[in-house]
């Protein structure tokens, strides 16, 4: 006989447990409305964003919207690539609100062969570079041609977001993990482009010869998204006037004396915090000598900077570095059915140099490339300033002093890589700190006993980046069509280097956007899988991944069913 008292009494507690976890279901719902809150569990958080990254996403004042052109069948690297791309899109929506919308599009996909490639065409018109993906496998290997990255818009304008980034030299896997670390960064700075009030200023210094506005299009192009950008000289008579406004002075490649009324002017403007990116050859060489007669002379070049630069703590050195990692360029070697014959050969003296500093300004950066490049030693007498080594030369480089003898004629001789033991030259430096004027102790009587004249001695924190060489930042470009190359292209090889992701940094860094600059330092673990173990063990981990999941729910759904029967039974 069923004791119907004690089956009531238990229907009645299920009911209660069941209202009861209702109840806890709808709190949490609304006391999750009301308060926000996300959980990080990975080692390195990589989903926590920064704060400057949050405070941007909630000051947001209209719709961001990304079209991703990450979709598709892609390798594993790809994959886990557009994951974690949704992943960190995900994040920005859940601070930004309405704010982020994005789509993921195959751009292939529903498009005949004609409307496909017009769609390519756009999209690298706009700034995306695709990518090859060449699969490996048993029976075939296969190649496809992807687009990772997106367009961003925001109030009818458009930026791009690249989020995959080829680097010259480094697997592919590795590659998709520097792009991993950058996800934020990369994100966060393409929104940032888009609603740049551009409230600072970037001078260009004129008067000396500088690198002209064609040498220098596409650098004062890529700044004048984020500042205003401006050129100026240093004009006799308005001296203590000529950078009024200015955050940072750009002194790139200049080939004449400075007076000294001009080093006064740039020191004072040092001295009130403003900030210098220094792009120096100390060594003057021709290259029109050497490409039409063959050499040129790497001779000292006095710009009267020298000891000014070795008062703020750093010294030019007058030489020339060879280095075994470098760039080609084209040389007629003869002619063949009436037309020059091109080849390319290795110049050591237009060296390719990888960054393996952890500062936020060159972590993770492709080859820069450079030409004619000099090195620099930091000063020890400069006190109370931290100098930081950016970029270094290779192992395998020497130096040569002026008057350096360049001719072309050395690309066809056998090089021995036992001379070049000058390793690891320094050739940019970070300086930082509070300077003391140059023209400290240097001014006559009668100026100091002057009333109407002002004068700074010791400077407010301020920092400055040194480099050796002035073509780091000039593009190329075709004469004969007017054609301007992007900075860092080599339009004989097609590759473009990071020349002008290190700039950006640089000029970023200098005006103090380290909010942007330190998402560049998060770093995610490379996780990757044995290819080796995997090919040796596939049946192994097929059955362990397939078929143990199936037997385990077999036995617990048995034991679930064993157990309530007998509850139910006893009952």
């Amino acid at each position: 006989m069923v004791n119907t008292g004690s089956h009531t009494a238990r229907k009645r507690k299920d009911l209660s447990r069941f209202v009861l976890l209702c109840g806890i279901v709808v709190a949490l719902n609304i006391i999750g409305f009301y308060f926000f809150k996300r959980f990080d569990l990975t080692s390195e958080k990589r989903y926590t964003l920064s704060s400057s990254t949050i405070n941007m996403l909630k000051n947001l004042d209209d719709e961001v919207y990304l079209k991703i052109y990450l979709q598709g069948d892609f390798n594993p690297s790809f994959t886990r690539l557009r994951n974690e791309a949704r992943e960190i899109l995900g994040e920005f929506r859940a601070y930004a609100k309405d704010n982020i919308q994005y789509e993921f599009v195959n751009p292939a996909e529903g498009l005949s062969k004609a409307q496909a490639s017009e769609l390519e065409r756009q999209l690298y018109d706009k700034g995306l570079v695709p990518e090859q993906i060449i699969q490996k496998g048993k029976e075939k290997t296969t190649e496809t041609i992807i687009w990772p990255g997106a367009i961003v818009s925001f109030k009818g304008k458009e930026t791009v977001w690249q989020i995959f980034k080829r680097q010259i030299g480094i697997p592919p896997e590795e590659c998709v993990n520097n792009s991993v670390q950058e996800l934020e960064y990369g994100l966060a700075n393409a929104i940032r482009k888009l609603q740049q009030n551009k409230t600072r200023e970037v001078t260009f210094l004129e008067g000396h010869h500088e690198l002209d506005t064609i040498k220098q299009y596409q650098f004062m192009k890529s700044l004048s998204e984020y500042y205003t950008v401006n050129r100026t000289k240093i004009a006799k008579g308005f001296e203590l006037h000529a950078l009024d406004g200015t955050d940072l002075l750009i002194i790139s490649k200049p080939d004449t004396a400075f007076s000294d009324k001009e080093i006064f002017t740039i020191d004072q403007f040092i001295m009130k915090g403003g900030k210098v990116l220094w792009l120096i050859d100390p060594l003057e060489t021709r290259s029109d000598s050497l490409r039409l007669k063959g050499f040129t002379l790497g001779l000292n070049r006095d710009l009267n900077l020298d000891e000014m630069l070795f008062k703020y703590g750093v010294r030019l050195n007058p030489l020339l570095i060879q280095d075994l990692q470098c760039a080609t360029i084209p040389i007629n070697t003869g002619f063949k059915k009436g037309e020059p014959k091109i080849e390319m050969f290795p110049w050591v003296y237009n060296p390719l140099i990888l960054p393996n500093s952890e500062h936020p300004i060159v972590k993770n950066l492709d080859l820069i490339r450079f030409e004619f490049l000099s090195s620099l030693d930091t000063v020890s007498s400069a006190r109370g300033i931290k100098k930081t080594i950016l970029l270094k030369s290779s192992k395998y480089s020497k130096t040569v002093p002026a008057p350096a003898r360049v001719y072309l004629g050395m690309v066809q001789m056998q090089v021995k890589e036992s001379q070049f033991k000058d390793s690891y030259q320094p050739v940019a430096c970070l300086l930082e700190g509070s300077f003391s004027s140059f023209v400290e102790y240097r001014l006559p009587n009668a100026l100091l006993q002057d009333s109407n004249f002002t004068y700074i001695d010791k400077g407010k924190p301020s920092k400055m980046i040194v480099v050796a060489d002035g073509d780091v930042a000039a593009n190329d470009f075709m004469r004969s069509t007017g054609e301007i190359f992007d900075l860092g292209y080599d339009r004989y090889t097609r590759q473009t280097f990071a020349n002008k992701t290190f700039l950006l940094n640089c000029v970023n860094y200098l005006l103090d956007d380290e909010g942007m600059l330190q998402l560049r330092s998060r770093e995610v673990k490379l996780r990757l899988l044995d290819k080796k173990k995997i090919n040796t063990e596939r049946s192994k981990w097929q059955v362990l991944n397939v078929a143990v999941p199936l037997v385990v729910l077999i036995i617990v759904g048995w034991l679930v069913g064993y157990f309530r029967k007998r509850k139910y039974a006893s009952a």
